[in-house]
């Protein structure tokens, strides 16, 4: 493991971010969501998340999550992803999302 400094880490803007509305993604390589997610002043944004295994669709409008928004956009095939959705791999390897124990404000970074 590579240690960086406190510096470099709160470069990384870790954002909670309600979802707003998820897709079907059937483009994707790996069975995923397309998400719509309310960051507060940062904007609502756009990403994939391979969560299909934990999660249904009509269960994550609602939900809060963590997102890294400072990442530059990243094209998945014909869609642009905008952040980077967070998680966690289960013993199985599929993803667990990364969320928020009680609501906080939309935009809020991880401290």
């Amino acid at each position: 493991m590579q240690e960086i400094t406190w510096a470099e880490f709160e470069k990384v803007e870790l954002r909670v971010g309600t979802i707003l509305e998820v897709f079907e993604f059937p483009e994707a390589r790996k069975p995923a969501y397309k998400l719509k997610v309310d960051f507060g002043e940062f904007g609502i944004r756009m990403s994939s998340a391979q969560i299909t295994k934990h999660y249904k669709m009509d269960e994550l409008p609602g939900r809060q999550i963590v997102g890294v928004i400072n990442f530059p956009k990243k094209q998945i095939g014909k869609f642009m992803s905008e952040f980077l959705v967070t998680g966690f791999a289960d013993a199985n390897g599929d993803i667990v999302l990364t969320t928020v124990q009680g609501d906080v404000p939309n935009g809020s970074k991880m401290i």
